[in-house]
């Protein structure tokens, strides 16, 4: 999904750098991080270059999720706006909070670390929201999980698929 994600960029948006292109991809939701690496590489990006950059993009959208979400929602939910997908968003974040409970701060460092479908810094920050976290300690435990996803991501990205040539 991401390669044609900066394949769709490139065609259409030629007069963008590839910088902007990870930049980009890394705010996302769902993509984040994880496709910002994988963008960094295809593109042919240096390492540190594609991780300070997919960091940041990344991280950058996450305190305005954490200050702000839930005014957002709870205004959508007042006025009538898209309440389904709200209801939905908030189950989802419900469920993804099981077991994070009584670990709170480990529980999400760990959620938002490992790169798999559904966990990420948005859906972190979203979890944190509904578990009502504190938010300097949530946003210490997603930048620390983001840094998880940038190793796991680079050793995959920059490692792995380098050397089997992909």
């Amino acid at each position: 999904m991401t390669e044609k994600l900066v394949e769709f960029i490139l065609r259409y948006t030629a007069w963008l750098n590839k910088e902007v292109i990870v930049f980009i991809v890394s705010v996302l939701p769902i993509l984040e991080l994880r496709g910002g690496v994988l963008a960094g590489y295809w593109l042919g990006l240096p390492l540190l270059t594609t991780s300070i950059i997919a960091v940041v993009g990344n991280l950058l959208p996450i305190p305005f999720i954490l200050f702000f979400i839930e005014k957002v929602l709870s205004f959508m939910e007042k006025h009538n706006i898209l309440t389904s997908f709200i209801h939905k968003l908030r189950e989802r974040a419900l469920h993804k909070s099981k077991g994070l409970e009584n670990m709170e701060f480990l529980g999400l460092m760990i959620f938002v670390g490992i790169p798999l479908p559904g966990t990420g810094a948005w859906t972190g920050a979203l979890v944190a929201e509904t578990l009502q976290m504190d938010r300097k300690k949530a946003m210490l435990a997603i930048t620390l999980g983001v840094i998880i996803a940038l190793v796991i991501m680079l050793i995959v990205s920059y490692g792995v698929l380098n050397q089997i040539g992909i």
